[in-house]
């Protein structure tokens, strides 16, 4: 069976549309759901949720900038998520889900079994929901966890806060990919970032794009990469207050890192890959949205669907294999 694609961006959805929707994910033809910033009733918003919870096919569900507006949608999100039992990936950027919403789901969404990546970008969250979010980062030896995790553009969480984050961090056995692009971190907050990613085993890339950092962050970075192993691939420090030469230096030694490791490296842990492209395709503050798309339900859809998330990509690789 060929499985496919219905990406919606933008739109005011029709009854005719979410029916459509319905009965795609019925069918189990859908692999990627995607109704980002798209407005439809309660009523439908409730069936889509129904339709969620019983399909066996449905890999990565994008519901961000806003669909998800109410806490009442959000207690629908949560009894979907509990039923559930095949979504990897799942965008809420741009939810106003709050400490309550995340209250919400967080039962669902950190018992869900194969859920590895979650954007919970600009979300209105606050330390309450960090702490809940931390619980999703289990230690090692402890049941899997989010192998991805966006939380960037949440001005709500305390320095506090993001210390916890970065013990979880530290300790995580699975975390890869971690997105904080857009929060006011400043220098001390980096500080404790750094010595989490010199702790982690698996993280991959950090996302500090534009978080209050000077040339004083860098220089604790750059001495982290130059002396210590570390399987950090990208660091991401533009839109700071960071001098070019610095993130130049910080960029050279981490892609030298990435040679040596093609050359002397075991193969990488499972599911593990530094082949896949690093800075996955998400939400950012600064970029313009896309003018909305329609791809319907229909018998021409591709046999493979391209997910949004470069980390879902080598996920749904992995569990195709």
């Amino acid at each position: 069976m060929l499985l496919g694609s219905i990406q919606i961006m933008g739109e005011l959805l029709s009854a005719a549309e979410v029916q459509e929707i319905c009965e795609s994910l019925k069918e189990n033809g859908v692999r990627l759901l995607s109704v980002r910033g798209c407005q439809l009733s309660d009523r439908d918003f409730e069936r889509v949720c129904r339709r969620v919870a019983e399909s066996t096919s449905l890999a990565q569900l994008n519901l961000n900038l806003g669909v998800v507006s109410s806490i009442s949608r959000t207690r629908l999100l949560a009894d979907a998520l509990r039923a559930n039992r095949s979504l990897q990936t799942l965008f809420l950027h741009g939810s106003p889900l709050l400490d309550s919403g995340l209250l919400t789901l967080n039962t669902a969404l950190s018992t869900h079994p194969t859920l590895v990546c979650l954007d919970l970008g600009d979300c209105m969250l606050g330390d309450k929901a960090l702490a809940l979010i931390c619980g999703m980062l289990p230690p090692d030896g402890a049941k899997s966890g989010l192998r991805e995790l966006t939380l960037s553009a949440n001005p709500g969480i305390s320095s506090k806060g993001w210390a916890r984050l970065s013990i979880a961090v530290a300790h995580s056995s699975q975390l890869r990919v971690l997105n904080l692009d857009y929060n006011p971190l400043g220098d001390q907050i980096a500080g404790m970032l750094a010595v989490a990613v010199a702790s982690s085993r698996t993280l991959e890339v950090l996302d500090l794009e534009g978080t209050n950092l000077t040339n004083q962050s860098a220089q604790v970075f750059l001495d982290m990469v130059e002396n210590y192993p570390t399987s950090l691939r990208v660091l991401v420090l533009v839109e700071n207050d960071i001098s070019p030469e610095l993130q130049q230096q910080i960029n050279d030694l981490l892609s030298n890192g990435d040679d040596d490791d093609d050359r002397e490296a075991p193969p990488s842990p499972q599911g593990s890959t530094h082949g896949f492209a690093l800075q996955p395709v998400r939400e950012k503050p600064h970029h313009h949205h896309h003018h909305p798309t329609w791809l319907p339900h229909s018998n021409s859809w591709p046999q493979a669907v391209t997910l949004t998330s470069s980390l879902g990509e080598s996920l749904l690789a992995e569990t195709e294999a």
